[in-house]
């Protein structure tokens, strides 16, 4: 049905061209979409973030009354605070790691408990935004300081408002207007209820502290760089150099060490609140703390403790007031035990639910307060996922006994809504309807929930369902008609075309495949292979995309086939699939690279001597590989933001995949770019951000000056200033895009 709704639309539409510009500027081509969509707690409300008219990167606070079905504009940024953009750099940073730098305005907020306040955090301050009054009076400043407050939110019952400032915690208590700090002792190299840097890059932990249920505990982390080696990186700017002093955690090299507090906040206020109990995570202070929550209750916290090798992962039980701890159970791997945000608990049962890939496969368990398993409630060969890589599980209903979670079903492509018992044993039942993507938000009481559904031929859409799956309200219908800021692309707009090969150990690799616009018979057309291709990272997915797949129709129309394929080692695929790399990556990686290029050749419209490949970040290390190892398959390649030696990369990653330099150390030099640059023949535009702090710079001048040492030629665009996501802002994204068309233009058509 939405193919034949486009040839309708496209035989009513007359054609435009879609450039690389258009791409960047308001509206958003995406149409009306809406960001991080949350229900109310009383299910009255539902808030989300809305691009502004005249700039599609800075974001307003609305909601849309459930009972009017209105629309209103809360809180406009611009409005409130003239000037968000200047970030101390610890928000900054922050925001890199969370990849929204390019965002301005409001990028994050959260409902009080009762429903009758939301916080919104702007300018460095922090607002609170009172429902119940008039809009000219609704806004209360909390704070006001030349410091920068971050990582604000709401304690569960109401009474505070917690947030960071200057590397101290803090707390506000909203009856009295009367604030206290936690923690004093920050500054220099050690922070309180901050993420270390790891935490924030790898490990998907963007906070360092976490209230008790009731309000009367905080838990906290205290983290001190002094024993990480402080060195120097250059962030070469348009009209000046930075020199940057980092504590990076170098691969095989020392991490931070986390200690975890708990503190009690009827002392809050007292002269040393530092006298908070310390947890007893042992005696070895070399490991990562993964997740930290409390139980139902306040006598207890759940924290997840994972090794130094992360082959081991033990969930703890802390007693909050003497911070003894006892193991409730360890999951193991020979290879690595994947974080995950799956821990949830159910109160009334005095049970949780855990998610484990024992099987094979990421399932979810049940098991009561001690650890004791008491059922399996998924199976299967397939992950239990949420969108990209996320959590899977997105509300229970505990009188009911149901559990409502995303999976990709039988289609490794997609996400649909599931819902299972908690009770008996019960085949899944799928609830949202429609193939491709949909990324659920439930109410906190399982009644009710979002559905921000796309495809590739559907931009997003967010409905709102009962939780048995029928409409109450479209939102955001987003349909591509006149009017929509697509609508004048859609007739020239080009389907995708899914589909399967085998690897050479038998596993199916999902791929992508886009024909040029307007073919014809008998015409050969050359081809660019996008490719990511990481571990956890799933790149093949029936979903309406963002500008690099906006890209993909702007190459078609120019008279490429793109094709991407997720070959062994990336995501989501179960955990034979997901080690084949273990330990030597970038190797089954290429393999599955120039498997799809044999595939790509044996198609009849395919010219198969002029095949580009393309990707950025670790996209841009398979570019490099795949151009280096596997010449007679590619003709020529893009690197953006390649890495290209891992002993230059962080512990966490690539630990996880590679062991240490000093454990594997031929793995390492098989896995390195570097080792390759002699066998460069075809031509290469390597590019990347100068004052990238995620991968550093200097992986790209190592690898130029190897490859002048080896004297191969090469291209080279270098961006000033430019960060790891520079192709997602203006100016340096545009010009990114219109070199990769220009470099594949000359290479890939002219020869």
């Amino acid at each position: 049905m939405i193919a034949v709704a486009l040839l309708i639309l496209a035989g009513l539409s007359q054609a435009a061209e879609l450039t690389v510009q258009r791409l960047f500027e308001a509206p958003n081509l995406a149409g009306d979409s809406l960001r991080s969509p949350k229900v109310s707690p009383n299910g009255r409300l539902v808030a989300y973030l809305k691009s502004a008219a005249d700039n599609r990167d800075r974001l307003d606070l609305w909601a849309y009354d459930l009972g009017s079905r209105r629309h209103r504009l809360l809180i406009d940024a611009r409005a409130l605070v003239p000037d968000s953009s200047v970030l101390s750099e610890e928000e900054a940073a922050r925001r890199e790691r969370q990849r929204t730098s390019a965002l301005s305005g409001i990028l994050e907020y959260s409902f009080s408990p009762d429903s009758a306040s939301i916080l919104v955090p702007l300018g460095g301050d922090l607002y609170l935004y009172d429902l119940k009054s008039p809009a000219d009076r609704a806004v209360r400043r909390l704070t006001t300081t030349e410091a920068y407050e971050t990582d604000a939110r709401i304690s569960p019952r109401g009474r505070y408002v917690s947030f960071i400032r200057e590397q101290n915690l803090h707390v506000l208590d909203l009856r009295s207007g009367a604030e206290s700090a936690i923690t004093r002792e920050g500054s220099g190299t050690v922070s309180f209820g901050t993420a270390e840097f790891i935490a924030q890059e790898e490990m998907n932990r963007d906070t360092g502290y976490w209230w008790s249920p009731d309000d009367t505990r905080i838990a906290y982390t205290r983290v001190d760089e002094a024993r990480i080696p402080e060195t120097e990186r250059f962030e070469i700017n348009a009209r000046n150099v930075v020199v940057v002093r980092q504590r990076y955690p170098f691969t095989g090299a020392a991490n931070v060490p986390v200690q975890l507090f708990v503190a009690n906040l009827a002392e809050v206020g007292h002269p040393e609140p530092a006298q908070a109990v310390r947890m007893d995570l042992g005696a070895d202070d070399d490991f990562y703390l993964a997740r930290v929550e409390f139980f139902p209750g306040s006598d207890a916290l759940a924290v997840q403790r994972q090794s130094r090798d992360q082959k081991t992962l033990d969930l703890l039980r802390l007693d909050a007031g003497t911070g003894a701890a006892r193991v409730l159970f360890t999951e193991t791997s020979d290879t690595w035990v994947a974080l995950h945000d799956e821990l949830t608990f159910l109160p009334k049962r005095k049970q949780f639910i855990w998610a484990s890939s024992r099987s094979g496969y990421r399932q979810l368990y049940l098991y009561d307060f001690a650890g004791k398993q008491l059922r399996q409630l998924t199976s299967g060969d397939i992950n239990t996922v949420g969108a990209r890589g996320g959590a899977a599980i997105r509300g229970v209903d505990e009188r009911r006994g149901l559990l409502y979670f995303m999976s990709p079903g039988d289609n490794p492509r997609e996400r649909q809504l599931y819902l299972t018992s908690l009770d008996r044993s019960m085949a899944p039942f799928q609830i949202t309807q429609g193939a491709g993507w949909h990324n659920v938000t439930m109410s906190e009481d399982a009644s009710v929930f979002l559905d921000s559904f796309s495809n590739a031929m559907t931009p997003p859409s967010l409905r709102l369902h009962e939780a048995s799956g029928e409409l109450i309200s479209a939102l955001v219908p987003n349909t591509l008609a006149a009017g929509h800021p697509y609508f004048p692309y859609v007739a020239e707009h080009v389907g995708t075309e899914y589909g399967t090969i085998n690897a050479s150990d038998g596993q199916a690799l999902h791929y992508a495949l886009l024909k040029p616009a307007n073919m014809e018979p008998g015409r050969r057309y050359p081809v660019i292979v996008d490719v990511y291709g990481g571990p956890g990272v799933q790149q093949v997915m029936n979903t309406w995309g963002d500008n690099w797949d906006l890209l993909h129709q702007i190459m078609v129309q120019r008279g490429y086939v793109v094709f991407m394929i997720d070959n062994r080692g990336s995501g989501e695929r179960g955990m034979q699939f997901e080690t084949a790399s273990f330990h030597h990556l970038g190797s089954v990686e290429v393999e599955d690279q120039v498997a799809g290029v044999r595939y790509l050749r044996s198609l009849p419209f395919v010219d198969g001597d002029h095949i580009g490949i393309m990707g950025w970040s670790y996209g841009g290390y398979m570019s490099l590989l795949s151009i280096m190892k596997a010449p007679d398959s590619f003709a020529a390649a893009v690197a953006g933001a390649p890495v290209t030696d891992w002993r230059l990369y962080d512990t966490h990653y690539t630990e996880r995949f590679m062991g240490t330099p000093a454990q594997n150390a031929e793995g390492y030099r098989g896995a390195d770019v570097l080792s390759y640059v002699t066998q460069l023949q075809r031509p290469l535009l390597l590019m990347h951000g100068m004052a990238d702090d995620n991968v550093l710079f200097t992986h790209s001048t190592a690898l130029i000056k190897a490859l002048q040492d080896a004297n191969r030629p090469f291209e080279l665009m270098t961006y000033p200033g430019g960060k790891h996501g520079l192709t997602s802002q203006q100016g340096s994204g545009p010009h990114a895009f219109e070199q990769i068309l220009r470099f594949f233009d000359r290479e890939l058509k002219a020869r």
